[in-house]
């Protein structure tokens, strides 16, 4: 299964270069909260570096059958059978697929590996389990 690690979460930076590269693939624009990788400060005040990994509960919730599993064990979204309902951003236990408005399919981490290589502390890597 390809999906995407955090290698050491204690070496984030918060520079949100991850994030920002990933808004800028999906959305042509820089702008964290249309990532789909959150970095998060925890209570103690570290940081939780929040990434897809592939549960598939998106799919399950899904009852238009637009998130489906492809080969290589990333699920991904079919913008031609979603019907924008959200029950997959409901669905997510992280917290990481974004839909920007309500007319608009919403995205998920593809395992793509652009946020990977923007990562100036090389903490991110896209990985075959």
């Amino acid at each position: 299964m390809k999906k995407l690690k955090v290698l050491d979460a204690k070496q984030c930076a918060a520079c949100l270069q991850c994030a920002n590269a990933c808004s800028v693939s999906f959305y042509k624009e820089y702008n964290i909260n249309k990532a789909c990788i959150r970095i998060e400060e925890k209570a103690d005040k570290t940081l939780a570096v929040r990434t897809c990994i592939q549960c598939g509960k998106c799919a399950r919730a899904c009852e238009a059958g637009a998130i489906t599993q492809n080969p290589k064990g990333v699920y991904m979204i079919n913008k031609k059978l979603c019907v924008h309902c959200g029950k997959c951003v409901e669905a997510c236990p992280f917290g990481l697929i974004v839909k920007t408005g309500a007319d608009e399919a919403p995205s998920k981490c593809i395992a793509c590996g652009i946020c990977a290589k923007q990562c100036p502390q090389q903490i991110l890597e896209v990985v075959e389990s």
